[in-house]
């Protein structure tokens, strides 16, 4: 395994690099930058909002 220099300061988890780190940080601060642009739903991830996408097909909606 390679070093994992960048270390969350609440739990002591490390990552290789400051973006991972930043990531992980939502999970202690409650962000959720991602918004769905069809309902009131955030999400902490890209993905999670993109899974969640997929539930609004077929809701006559205009976009997927």
């Amino acid at each position: 395994r390679g070093s994992r220099p960048q270390v969350c300061g609440d739990c002591g988890k490390g990552f290789r690099d400051g973006a991972s780190l930043r990531r992980h940080r939502r999970i202690h601060s409650g962000e959720r930058p991602f918004g769905c642009p069809r309902c009131p739903r955030r999400f902490m991830s890209r993905s999670s909002l993109a899974k969640h996408l997929r539930s609004h097909r077929g809701d006559g909606g205009d976009r997927p």
